[in-house]
């Protein structure tokens, strides 16, 4: 089994121009064209078996409505999460509602929701959201679309996962996009995941490998970053790496079925 773990998708009504408007603001070239439809066709030509469609309510009002159109698309080889934003005053009953729903986890987006991953007012929330039995990601490190001050470091992420210990928390990026050497000296070895989003290519192989071998490869997660990262190359990157057969199967879908309960 192959899973792309952190893939995004917009209704067909907003992909047309959502999409090329996030590419301008980040200075990339979209691969496909943000739709589930074409998501899944994806999918048939690279033999990807389940693609993790996550979520973001950038703004409050945006939330209830994005955790419905998720729980629409399930299926047919899609797994969606759900979004909280974390100004949403309702979010207890809001996470009550996405665990209804069937939705497997929460993405968290620092940067565009507008607040530190290590904040205390967070800390019931993801408290609440793990007693669900929920998972919870958090896109980690540089946006290149966006300025800094970046709202998860590794060192803001060191607090969430230390709080949690054990707990189901992936870190997209690879722990932090371009805080490369910060995750493998303050994250490396500790008990949650790092998905590989947008990270193949932009470390060097020797780099990826090393974090790979720190962490353990029973805590990665193959992910592409769709529609920013094309299904097909970021398959050949991570084989190209050369992990050996045990590990390649693991990352590649083993610890993402384990975790999503597929």
């Amino acid at each position: 089994m192959v899973v792309d773990f952190h893939v995004h998708c917009f209704p067909d009504e907003l992909a047309a121009t959502a999409v090329p408007r996030l590419a301008a603001v980040a200075g990339i070239s979209p691969q496909l064209d943000g739709t589930v439809s074409g998501v899944r066709r994806s999918m048939k030509d690279s033999g990807v078996d389940c693609s993790v469609v996550l979520n973001i309510a950038t703004k409050p009002q945006q939330t209830e409505k994005i955790n419905d159109w998720a729980a629409e698309i399930c299926g047919e080889g899609i797994v969606a999460f759900g979004s909280v934003h974390p100004d949403f005053p309702h979010w207890r009953n809001e996470l009550d509602r996405i665990h209804e729903l069937g939705l497997k986890g929460i993405k968290y987006h620092p940067d565009y929701q507008e607040f530190f991953a290590d904040e205390d007012r967070m800390f019931p929330v993801y408290e609440y959201a793990l007693s669900l039995g929920l998972i919870l990601l958090f896109h980690a490190g540089v946006d290149i679309g966006l300025e800094p001050p970046y709202h998860c470091t590794p060192e803001r992420l060191k607090r969430v996962v230390e709080a949690f210990p054990g707990a189901p928390i992936v870190a997209a990026h690879m722990g932090g996009f371009r805080y490369w050497d910060e995750v493998e000296e303050l994250l490396a070895g500790k008990d949650f995941y790092l998905d590989t989003s947008y990270s193949l290519g932009h470390m060097d192989d020797f780099h990826t490998r090393t974090l790979i071998e720190k962490h353990g490869f029973q805590r990665i997660l193959f992910a592409t970053d769709s529609p920013w990262g094309d299904q097909s190359a970021e398959l050949e990157k991570l084989r190209g790496l050369k992990l050996g057969e045990e590990a390649e199967t693991a990352i590649l879908g083993g610890n993402a079925a384990r975790l999503l309960g597929l």
